[in-house]
């Protein structure tokens, strides 16, 4: 059984996707991340980064005690190396989908995250940032887009690479993005969107959270922390 602390994010959703692809047992442990629920002690006791998702694996390959892996990244190699799904074991498959899988973590994650920031959070319209990262997730998707030229998929077939760029293009509208510039990828988008195990995944969103807009106050909590604000953080 996974236990999964989980909020209704891209990066909670790539978990989602992955456990109901995979067909694997989890329970969802809601971490309201508007009200703060990630600075608890005992949630920061498997996610030292107080961000979510994090697992705890009850039952871990080998036996012995549970083990806890945060990072949605992390997450995904564990979770595929456990199941011995969508991640190849060859040499030239697997350094395939780990290098797509780091280009999301490093590259349309934190870009969109931040387009996303600047576009609908920001207190201030700040034109620079604004234009900066839009454009910046503009190119990534065209670099996507590129990828999916010739295959179906982003890594041939289908893996956790797909399972972790997918989430980050749902918002495309917000991104400021229009899907009809990238032919390969709506046609990839709108292959992924229909897969039984998606649609499962983002059903338990909408139980999880049932109120998805953002309060002023919820800006303070996630976007107004330093290391002091953190239990035992720095004085």
């Amino acid at each position: 059984m996974i236990d999964l602390h989980y909020w209704t994010t891209p990066n909670g959703h790539k978990v989602t996707i992955f456990l109901e692809e995979a067909g694997l047992p989890y329970t969802i442990f809601p971490v309201n991340i508007s009200t703060g629920d990630q600075f608890k002690p005992e949630f920061l006791k498997i996610a030292p980064n107080n961000r979510i998702p994090a697992i705890l694996d009850r039952d871990p390959t080998g036996g012995g005690e549970p083990i806890s892996v945060f990072e949605s990244g992390a997450i995904l190699i564990y979770l595929a190396e456990k199941s011995g799904r969508f991640l190849p074991t060859d040499p030239r498959g697997r350094a395939e989908v780990l290098q797509w899988l780091m280009w999301q973590m490093g590259g349309l994650g934190p870009m969109a995250g931040q387009n996303h920031h600047f576009v609908q959070y920001a207190p201030e319209r700040i034109p620079y940032a604004m234009e900066r990262y839009v454009k910046e997730t503009n190119r990534l998707y065209g670099v996507l887009d590129r990828r999916l030229a010739d295959r179906e998929f982003v890594a041939g077939d289908y893996s956790i690479a797909d399972m972790a760029a997918y989430p980050w293009i749902v918002p495309y509208e917000r991104q400021q993005q229009n899907l009809d510039d990238f032919p390969n990828l709506k046609r990839w988008f709108e292959a992924i969107r229909e897969r039984p195990a998606v649609v499962r995944a983002y059903d338990r969103a909408k139980e999880i959270n049932t109120q998805p807009t953002m309060s002023e106050e919820a800006k303070k909590i996630m976007f107004g922390q330093t290391a002091a604000n953190l239990p035992g953080g720095a004085k």
